[in-house]
């Protein structure tokens, strides 16, 4: 039967690798928790998973997902379309892929784990995440990439396996292992970062460390492999550079304030609260800036004209170039010219080029995420993603999909049927959380 997988097939019996060898990794890194075979041979692992994570209905969700302002409530008429999860992403994969394959990864490897690497982001984007965490602390909390993981591995259906009773039960894309680990930013489960323990950051709920575990085979503790790395540094650029590219379209951000003094203080206040070390002297970010106004391609202003808009658009390909060569250049100087992979090396990033990133990450955040209208408007998400959880809590199984009805039929304590409950909310989309909420919650709305 197409999708099922006999049970020896899966970790606990022997598995098969997939028939097209991957230069530079092992059977290890292309093994999948079901082994199956391929339907057009000759194709590598790594380029299975890019399709089908690229093919996914996880992905064509990231779509209606808010990325920093909300689709549809900017008014300039030439910004009618805001970056959206899935427009990050995209964007993410095509940095990840070059970098990847410059320094000697796979590139479909590499691509897989940038498309996938925010699958789990609810709606509303990090407000929705922080709004949902709220309603799970009883269940073990909520994380996006935690959450990542969990549909990767669980949720999107694409491959069941029947289970010791016979029972069939899913296990997501089942992607390879090296394409897994490649999406794990924070390879550690909640209250198990190395260096702070209270980190509300994590890869992996309890649920699921059984899975989480085979795909750390063989991994040093705690340690992102080389690609995650690739995939993590490509996210910081695609969205530093974008976010404030949509800054600059949308009229919140203005170039010449950046040249003030007053404004370049709360720019620092922004970065060291959220993207540097605290420790950080704020004259290095003052260098920072100062470094990339001053290069001959920077927008000094918008207007919205056409040759405006293509000379930002030269300035955000050479954001780009600037932070992807500084990071492949620093790596090749410690690890030298050949295939870099796995566990072999590390990706270094020079702390300028770091801080570069950072200061344009806490423009947008000073210009885009802090005005006052989109604070009212977060305030509203919260609440929907709450009320939401409340009136499923109180009906469940009624407003759940058939996907999320039969898992929580199937759920063996109230922890594991809130933990349900929380997925359904994470995988619908901003209008689909609303309408459901109105749905739900009509008086509420």
């Amino acid at each position: 039967m197409e999708g099922i997988a006999d049970t020896a097939d899966t970790k606990d019996g022997p598995g098969i690798t997939d028939i097209t060898d991957t230069p530079g990794y092992d059977s290890a890194a292309t093994d999948r928790w079901a082994a199956e075979p391929d339907k057009r041979p000759g194709r590598t692992a790594f380029q299975r998973d890019r399709a089908r994570v690229l093919h996914s209905a996880a992905l064509r969700r990231l779509a209606g997902k808010t990325q920093v302002v909300t689709p549809g409530t900017r008014s300039h008429a030439w910004d009618a379309s805001p970056r959206t999860r899935l427009t990050h992403s995209l964007e993410c994969a095509q940095v990840g892929r070059e970098l990847g394959a410059a320094l000697g990864c796979d590139p479909d490897l590499v691509e897989a784990a940038c498309l996938s690497h925010d699958m789990g982001h609810p709606p509303f984007g990090h407000n929705g995440e922080q709004a949902l965490n709220d309603v799970a602390k009883d269940c073990g909390g909520f994380e996006g990439n935690a959450q990542s993981l969990r549909l990767l591995t669980r949720i999107e259906p694409k491959r069941f396996v029947k289970d010791a009773d016979g029972e069939l039960v899913s296990v997501g894309l089942n992607l390879t292992r090296a394409s897994l680990d490649a999406a794990t930013k924070y390879p550690w489960p909640r209250g198990g970062h190395p260096q702070d323990p209270g980190s509300p950051k994590f890869g992996v709920y309890e649920d699921d460390l059984p899975v989480f575990e085979w795909i750390r085979q063989g991994a040093p503790a705690h340690r992102k492999c080389f690609e995650a790395q690739v995939m993590d540094w490509s996210d910081d650029v695609a969205y530093s550079v974008h976010d404030f590219e949509d800054g600059l379209h949308a009229g919140h951000v203005d170039p010449n304030l950046l040249l003030a003094e007053p404004e370049r203080a709360d720019i620092w206040t922004v970065a060291i609260g959220r993207y540097v070390p605290e420790d950080t002297d704020p004259q290095e970010l003052a260098e920072a800036l100062d470094r990339l106004v001053d290069q001959e391609w920077w927008p000094h202003g918008y207007d919205g004209s056409a040759v405006a808009q293509a000379r930002l658009k030269d300035a955000t390909s050479q954001l780009i170039g600037r932070f992807c060569l500084a990071a492949e250049t620093a790596t090749r100087q410690a690890f030298g010219p050949g295939p870099l992979t796995r566990y072999g090396a590390e990706l270094v990033v020079p702390r300028e080029t770091r801080n570069e990133c950072a200061v344009l990450k806490a423009v947008a955040d000073r210009y885009v995420m802090q005005r006052a209208e989109q604070e009212v408007l977060r305030a509203d998400q919260r609440v929907v993603v709450a009320e939401l959880a409340e009136a499923l809590v109180a009906r469940a199984p009624d407003g759940l999909e058939p996907q999320f009805r039969a898992a929580f039929d199937a759920a063996r304590d109230d922890r594991a049927r809130k933990r349900v409950i929380v997925d359904q909310i994470a995988n619908l989309t901003d209008a689909s959380a609303r309408a459901l909420h109105h749905r739900l919650r009509p008086h509420h709305a």
